[in-house]
């Protein structure tokens, strides 16, 4: 009977989802029609630049090799039908697991990357043993290391329940705790906090005694209110010009995307609102398996403006190699960070002081001071303000939208 119960709650809450969600959107603003032609929109017609994860690509000249590049970053999407998961028992992450899998496709690229290379290439005929071993940690049952089963149960150690949406950070955090029992994936992750990147943590998580782990760094940023401020637009093209570029984990207000790079004005991505039956590649030995490998690949990317993604976002980057890291330092800093004022985010070689541990400092004595006769705390006074100095100065952008701590709220 409580079966029964449980059952029924899962369909209630998954018909819940449907009825506010909609249909999915199946990346209707890459595959729509061209009037006349029937050919995908997800690449525009004119002679420009495409950047794809730190590679640049003619529009015209070489718009199949940049699918065939988009096409072989592993596509998360929504999935129904994988064991029941939660109190509520859920058989598919429509209407709250974007953001997961956003997260999972940034951590697959790092994965992708180090063990095969950025100049890899995905054909339905792979049967590659280091890209099986990738694409089976991705699987939607209990046992693979990154499975929505995996991030969701580890999400509740961060306090978000199970079908709770997450930001950017959440999902960073908890896949920061699920690489640590991966060992042969190789990698550690490291999430700069309060939009500062601390050198010391950095090497403190990669040194491992004496040699170096590759290293995904994910820099979650808040970079306007309720708009990102158009301040930060260069900065963020730039971040995904660089060869260590992992994309970036954001999307628009309450739809998270996994940007990947852009075109002129337009960020390109991957988008995971689309919902597909769950499976598992297996060794791909059988028709099926082969079949739902390729429900893992999207040949067409989709465009929005970068006026219109939302504020809150992570930028991501593989460092394979200590030299590496050090190359990537010195880029953000003369390419990456000099482009807006105030910066993207900061690079410190210490952790700030945290006032909650400012009891443990030897604090100076403070030196005896011969007040005035008449003196008291009670006497009124007045602040003198230095001439020309606005006390406002700073705390907005260009466009009024102030830079704000990272991940003020969930996308």
């Amino acid at each position: 009977m409580l079966v029964g119960l449980s059952d029924q709650l899962a369909r209630i809450m998954e018909s819940v989802f449907e009825a506010y969600l909609g249909p999915d959107s199946v990346l209707a603003s890459a595959v729509g029609q061209a009037v006349g032609s029937g050919e995908p929109e997800d690449i525009p017609r004119r002679n420009t630049d495409v950047w794809v994860l730190g590679k640049k690509y003619n529009a015209i000249q070489e718009l199949e090799l940049i699918r065939r590049d988009i096409q072989s970053r592993l596509w998360c999407t929504y999935r129904h039908g994988f064991s029941p998961l939660g109190e509520v028992q859920l058989t598919t992450d429509k209407g709250w697991g974007c953001m997961l899998r956003c997260g999972q496709m940034v951590l697959a690229q790092a994965l992708i990357d180090l063990h095969l290379g950025r100049d890899w290439f995905w054909t339905a005929d792979c049967r590659d043993a280091t890209y099986l071993k990738i694409v089976n940690r991705f699987e939607d049952v209990r046992n693979s290391f990154y499975s929505i089963h995996q991030i969701a149960q580890m999400g509740e150690s961060q306090n978000k329940a199970v079908g709770e949406w997450l930001g950017p950070n959440t999902v960073a955090q908890i896949l920061k705790k699920l690489v640590r029992f991966d060992d042969w994936s190789s990698l550690a992750i490291h999430v700069a906090m309060d939009s500062t990147v601390v050198l010391d943590d950095v090497y403190s998580s990669c040194r491992e005694g004496g040699s170096w782990k590759p290293l995904l760094l994910i820099i979650p940023l808040r970079l306007g209110i309720t708009d990102i401020n158009p301040l930060y637009v260069p900065a963020l093209k730039r971040c995904l010009e660089l060869d260590s570029s992992c994309g970036m984990i954001g999307g628009r207000p309450n739809q998270a995307l996994y940007f990947l790079g852009y075109v002129d004005d337009e960020v390109l991505y991957l988008d995971p609102h689309t919902t597909q039956r769950t499976g598992v590649v297996g060794q791909k030995t059988a028709v099926a398996e082969q079949d739902y490998d390729e429900t893992y690949h999207q040949k067409h990317a989709a465009r929005l403006s970068f006026s219109a993604m939302d504020p809150s976002l992570a930028v991501c980057f593989l460092c394979k190699t200590s030299d590496s890291f050090e190359s990537l330092l010195t880029k953000l800093k003369e390419e990456v960070l000099s482009l807006c004022s105030p910066a993207l985010f900061e690079i410190s070689q210490t952790r700030a002081v945290d006032w909650d541990t400012t009891e443990d400092i030897d604090w100076p004595t403070m030196p005896d001071i011969d007040w005035p006769a008449g003196t008291s705390d009670s006497d009124s006074f007045a602040i003198v303000e230095e001439s020309g100095r606005d006390s406002d100065a700073g705390c907005s952008g260009a466009s009024g939208s102030g830079k704000k701590p990272s991940e003020s709220a969930a996308i």
